[in-house]
Formats: C-alpha cells, structure tokens, sequence
C-alpha cells in the first residue's frame, strides 16, 4: 500500500540543501524555456471582506533525469497577525506522482516558498553578477532576506552583508543570526544598493531605491512585488539596467515591472529576456560591458514543484515525515 508523506516546515528545511536546490530551480528554468514543463497562469480568488486572496499555482516539469507535478495553495492575508495571530502568507504544496497522479506528499509551502525564492535569486545571481562579488545589500530583514543571504552565498564568495530595514529588532534577529559567518552591519538603502549584488524583498509600492544610489556594476534581485502596484526600484534603475525576468505574463501583472510597464515607461524592448533563456544559454549572462543588472522574480509554480521534488527524494531517504493513508487505500 502507498502512502502519502505528510513533511511539516521542520521536515521541509531539514531535507532541503540549498547547493542541490539551486540546481534544481535551474533545471525548472530550462524545462520551461524548452517547452518541457507546463504552467497554468497563476489564478487569484480575492477576497476584499477578510482583506486576503488565494493563490492556486499548478506546474509539471520534464527536467531530464526526473519530472515532477504539483500546485501550490497560498493566501495573502495582511490582518492575520493581529486579528488571529497566524502568519500572513501560509501555502500548502501537493506533490503528485506525474504517472499515476498518486499524491506523494502534502509539504509545507510556506517554508518551501522561503527556500525556492532565495535559491531562483542565487541562479540569477551566478548569471548575472560580476565573478569576484564579495558584498551584499539587502533591503528589507524579513523572513525572505534569510534565505536571499544563504542561497547567494553559495554562488558568490559572500564577505560582507549590509542589512537595511525601517525596524531596528528585525535588523539586529538578521545580524545576530549571520554575524558568525560575515561582516555583517546595519546600513542605509544607499549603502545596501552599493553593494556587488543587491537583494530587495519589501511589500512597498513606492520605489525606495533611486537609481543614483545604485552601484555601477551591482546585481539587483528584485524579489518583493508579487501583486499590482508593488514597486521597489526607481523607474531609472529598470531602464538603465541589463532587465532579465522570470515569466512575461506574472512579471508583467504582478512583478517589479508591472507599474513601469501598465504606464508604459517600460516596453518590451527594455526587457533583455527571461532567465531560462539565459540558462540555456540562447542570450548571454552577464558580460564585461554589461552595468547594472536586473532579475525581476514573481516566482513560479515549476520552482516550487521543484523544490517538492527535492524535499520529497530526500524525506524518502531520510525516513522523514509522517505517512499516512490519505486515499483510504488500506480499506480496499
């Protein structure tokens, strides 16, 4: 008898390793650049009386040497805090069999977002930032920058870290977190965005980061818009840089872009391309005349089923989780 895997947040982060994630958010790139992975538009279900939203976000991907299928149930629900004490954003990932649609696990999505979000920036990262990258701004110390730092610590030779964030006990959480493994400090927006690779991973909707404050050659991953309105950088920024994306239909709704792009400062023609194409290597990463660049993330679907697939191989070796009977198959 079969059993689905129930893997909880401690579960998911046990049996993800970044190195082996990264890796797996790049074949999920190269699948979808290929033709080799199907995905749905990411559908929304608003619900303006609770101040939320639901997110459904379907995937299958053909990496080669494995597929996956899944889809990820998350919401957005700003008050949650105070009103309930839960989390705004909560996920939960299915993780089908391809061949038989058996499902295999039921996984924490939250924890799998956190992790899947930091290592697509540590793709874009190894494309697009200078080699010799030792330092890194990051705006915003929410639970995002965590795994921004540890990702792109593994594709760059990382030394110093400045943190920028408006809430001082959050800034001193991230130092105190990483001050054993860097030079670590609090620091302006100004100073974050002149670092070699920048990471922004705020809710805001106005541009916080001016195009003069960015360094001449920094790399931006500008993680933080994932609905209408949301803008980190100035427009300048967008325009002048070297802009690669994940997917032209999210970015365009809901990414960094989407602001720039509905009022038509941004065209098409200021996009470069779409990171698959750079993995697979149809257009260039970074080159010695390129500046500034750009990785506008929305985050996909094929990331997540991606990073199911890992959580679930190694639970399975682990012996991690807790399987059950969800179809009732025993009674059969």
């Amino acid at each position: 008898m079969r059993k689905t895997l129930l893997l909880n947040k401690a579960d998911v982060h046990e049996n993800v390793q970044m190195p082996e994630l990264i890796s797996a958010i790049e074949d999920a790139f190269a699948a979808y650049e290929s033709g080799d992975a199907q995905m749905p538009p990411k559908s929304y279900i608003d619900l303006p009386q609770y101040n939320g939203d639901f997110r459904s976000m379907p995937a299958y991907l053909d990496a080669g040497d494995w597929d996956a299928a899944g889809i990820k149930w998350v919401n957005v629900h700003p008050d949650n805090g105070d009103k309930y004490d839960l989390p705004t954003v909560m996920g939960t990932m299915i993780y089908s069999d391809p061949e038989n649609a058996f499902p295999l696990a039921l996984l924490d999505g939250t924890e799998l977002t956190m992790l899947r979000t930091g290592a697509a920036a540590a793709v874009a990262t190894d494309h697009l930032a200078v080699e010799d990258a030792s330092s890194m701004g990051i705006i915003g110390a929410g639970v995002q920058s965590y795994t921004q730092l540890r990702a792109i610590s593994e594709v760059r030779d990382i030394e110093e870290v400045v943190i920028s964030d408006l809430d001082e006990e959050r800034v001193a959480d991230f130092i105190d977190a990483f001050e054993a493994d860097f030079d670590i400090r609090a620091g302006s927006i100004e100073e974050a965005a002149q670092c070699d690779v920048l990471s922004t991973v705020t809710p805001v909707e106005s541009p916080i980061v001016p195009r003069e404050a960015v360094g001449d050659h920094t790399h931006i991953n500008a993680m933080g818009a994932d609905a209408e309105g949301k803008h980190e950088l100035a427009d300048e920024v967008l325009l002048d840089a070297k802009l690669v994306i994940d997917d032209h239909a999210q970015t365009t709704h809901s990414g960094e872009i989407n602001v720039p792009y509905h009022e038509g400062v941004l065209t098409d023609d200021d996009i470069f391309g779409a990171i698959g194409e750079i993995v697979v290597g149809e257009k260039d990463g970074r080159t010695d005349d390129d500046g500034i660049t750009v990785f506008d993330s929305t985050g996909l679907a094929i990331q997540d089923v991606a990073a199911a697939h890992v959580a679930y191989e190694h639970a399975i070796e682990n012996e991690n989780g807790y399987a059950f009977d969800l179809l009732g198959l025993a009674d059969e």
